[in-house]
């Protein structure tokens, strides 16, 4: 066989042998980079599920999950809006406030309503640099290429996330099947804050005290509870209160639970949270307080409260007559609350020992 020839042969098998072990080289890299990819799109994950788990509004847990959309994903612009049964409202976004009004009315955009109808992404980009997305208004092509998402919660609309890109094709080459775990993480946030957003709203100010009702305490007033590892919650009754309203009239009862309402506003410290449980009785929670700091204080607060007298008009009165006056008892009951545990779990324990007790106690005790 000539020389030549073999040589040829012998190079020709080392390109093969060298191209064979690049494909292989290459197939590793995809394998691990996909790795990768995984690997990051877990943590990203699990940092939406972090979020979920803050003491935080709703609206500020959305504005989180969108910041991480945006540094995790490298994109430029991320919207999301949802709609709460009269409006379109932004929840979280990126894009300057003059935009807003644009970005909230994208369902009125003929080239996204398929897209809401049949629960499918949108693609939409520009080709030329002189183009802008035809949503767009006045912003002079901010962006040049958008992705929309429809969000559904149990097959209920309820809004889009949107990303968009100020580079044209920018999407091309996005893994549309990340970006549609990503909506589904980002609807599962929307569903769990829900009830969250429902507990921080439903409270209501008592008109007679002004002070708020007991859900306060289980919404905004946690997340101030919480802010410290261990707590202490208060629980006070007027015991003689039906006494009260059946000798002297429902008015004279309500000037005694305004005048105790009063007296501890006075007492504490703005810090803490009062609220108005439910008829006679108050909740006090002493953020970072253990009981043993605060037994004194309300031994104290109880003396005071006890030392209201309120004049009663009586009928038929004349001269003659002394005056007479109503004071208000009380029975307290105190318990420890830590940070992680249930905080209705503990009203609970105490409003059960309240309805419980002899009707005659008039005490201050730990449970």
């Amino acid at each position: 066989m000539d020389p030549f020839l073999i040589i040829i042969l012998v190079l020709v098998c080392i390109i093969v042998g060298l191209i064979i072990y690049n494909l292989k080289i290459y197939k590793s890299i995809k394998s691990y980079s996909n790795i990768n990819d995984r690997l990051s799109n877990l943590k990203v994950l699990q940092d939406f599920l972090d979020t979920i788990g803050k003491d935080s509004s709703v609206d500020n847990k959305l504005e989180i999950i969108n910041n991480i959309l945006i540094e995790k994903f490298l994109i430029k612009y991320s919207t999301i809006v949802v709609f709460n049964g009269a409006e379109y409202d932004i929840k979280a976004t990126n894009v300057d406030e003059r935009h807003w009004d644009t970005m909230k009315n994208l369902h009125t955009e003929e080239m996204f309503k398929d897209s809401i109808i049949t629960a499918t992404p949108k693609y939409v980009t520009v080709n030329g640099p002189e183009e802008k997305l035809k949503y767009q208004k006045s912003e002079m092509g901010r962006a040049k290429s958008a992705m929309f998402f429809p969000l559904y919660i149990d097959n209920i609309y309820i809004g889009y996330w949107i990303i968009e890109s100020s580079n044209s094709h920018a999407f091309d080459n996005m893994d549309t099947s990340v970006l549609g775990v990503v909506r589904e993480n980002i609807v599962a946030v929307l569903k769990t804050v829900s009830y969250q957003n429902t507990i921080e709203n439903i409270y209501r100010v008592d008109k007679n005290t002004g002070l708020n009702s007991a859900e306060y305490l289980y919404g905004k007033g946690k997340r101030i509870i919480d802010k410290y590892p261990e707590s202490s919650i208060c629980m006070l009754e007027i015991i003689n209160i039906e006494e009260i309203n059946e000798k002297f009239g429902r008015n004279i009862g309500t000037d005694i639970i305004v005048s105790v309402s009063n007296e501890i506003k006075r007492s504490i410290s703005s810090q803490y949270i009062f609220v108005r449980y439910m008829g006679p009785k108050f909740a006090i929670a002493f953020s970072g307080v253990d009981i043993e700091s605060v037994q004194d204080f309300i031994k104290n607060m109880k003396e005071e409260i006890e030392k209201i007298k309120l004049p009663v008009k009586q009928k038929n009165s004349n001269k003659k007559q002394k005056p007479v006056f109503v004071s208000p008892i009380t029975n307290f009951v105190l318990a420890t609350y830590y940070k992680g545990t249930g905080l209705e779990s503990v009203t609970k324990k105490l409003e059960e020992y309240l309805d419980d007790c002899d009707k005659e106690e008039s005490n201050i005790n730990c449970i």
